[in-house]
């Protein structure tokens, strides 16, 4: 389906960006995958190309590019590619946006010059072993020692946990007050800020992701993000653009492995002719094509709808829910129709399988998805 809301600087832009992943990132898809993380020096790279944190003011070393679709185009890319652990939508819209909206400025003037570069590379940490979807139920601390604060507790499910160099981390500030948290930014080196083991996942193989351990560690007061009894709302505040980010990626995924299940059926015989060529498989290719540019079209509003500040909580966790569980689905038929050969791991169809499963959890499950929307249903 034509998609009419790209103008040609948006082209132009997507076209540099993939021409960035076919030189820089897949030729080494097979190694990061195989070493549980990417290299370091890919995002530096991608720092020098102006891919990191785009929207960023030009004094801190960003091009002012304030348009979400900026961010939709690089989520598309990595999915075409089928890329999970090179997480610039992470680092750019997902953990930057904090320090842009609650850091002050010599906050900003401090990090954002390093995380533009891609010499600093970021993690946000809120889920806890006993304490996922729901933010309120964490038991991370931070108390106020007068100029700093000790943060003790634990993180699990990190994205981008031993590679980054700046996590912001959840912790709850008030023990009479369960919504009260600040936001705190851990610099890599601090005492007592130890990582865990790279966790063994069922997909996003070249993704890290560790468990973040905090023993008494001391973070300057210069370190916390806006207030320190605020950080559940800035959490809240960002959910929309989190979601909105995970829609992207996940309408782009579904679309990639719909094209290669496509290509598979064209060339795969059965009884003598192509798989393609059985009503079953046409059928079947017919209804997620159908159902991909339906939520195409909604993503695309939703991107508009956030560039003017009019996108709804609900209405990105309707976006996060259609796409994520499409996405699953889109990926499960795939396999089915590549038969035996869907389950093997050379295949992209199989990788891409493992990597979607996540979607219907991570930025909050289904359920919690339905919950927001139902609630703003007034149900």
């Amino acid at each position: 389906m034509l998609r009419n809301h790209f103008e040609t600087e948006h082209n132009l832009f997507r076209d540099a960006f993939r021409s960035f992943l076919d030189r820089e990132v897949v030729p080494h898809q097979e190694e990061w995958e195989e070493a549980g993380v990417v290299d370091r020096s890919v995002w530096r790279k991608a720092g020098e190309m102006g891919f990191l944190l785009p929207w960023a003011e030009e004094e801190y070393g960003g091009t002012a590019l304030k348009d979400f679709r900026y961010e939709q185009i690089m989520c598309e890319e990595l999915a075409a590619i089928n890329e999970p652990g090179f997480m610039i939508p992470l680092h750019s819209a997902l953990c930057g946006p904090y320090i842009a909206e609650y850091g002050n400025a010599e906050q900003k003037a401090r990090w954002l010059p390093g995380i533009i570069r891609g010499e600093s590379i970021l993690a946000v940490a809120m889920t806890e072993p006993s304490a996922g979807s729901d933010l309120a139920g964490m038991r991370t601390t931070s108390v106020d020692k007068g100029d700093h604060f000790v943060l003790n507790g634990s993180k699990v499910f990190i994205s981008n946990g031993l590679l980054a160099d700046l996590v912001i981390v959840a912790a709850k500030t008030d023990p009479s007050n369960k919504h009260a948290m600040g936001l705190f930014v851990v610099e890599r080196g601090m005492e007592g800020f130890e990582r865990g083991r790279n966790l063994k996942k069922l997909g996003m193989k070249s993704q890290d992701t560790a468990e973040l351990f905090f023993n008494n560690v001391k973070v300057p007061k210069e370190n916390l993000l806006g207030d320190a009894k605020g950080g559940f709302f800035y959490l809240m505040n960002m959910l929309a653009q989190e979601r909105l980010t995970n829609a992207c990626g996940a309408v782009a995924g579904a679309e990639a492995a719909l094209n290669a299940t496509i290509d598979y059926v064209k060339e795969r015989k059965a009884f003598d002719r192509p798989v393609a060529h059985f009503q079953n498989t046409r059928f079947k290719l017919a209804e997620m094509r159908t159902q991909i540019d339906v939520a195409q079209v909604f993503t695309d509003r939703c991107v508009m709808d956030h560039n003017q500040k009019k996108l709804t909580a609900e209405v990105a966790a309707e976006a996060k829910l259609f796409t994520t569980e499409l996405l699953c689905k889109v990926v499960d038929e795939g396999v089915q129709l590549h038969g035996g050969w869907g389950y093997m791991w050379e295949y992209p169809i199989c990788k891409m399988y493992a990597n979607a499963r996540i979607q219907r959890i991570f930025a909050g499950t289904s359920e919690i998805m339905k919950e927001i929307i139902s609630r703003g249903m007034k149900l």
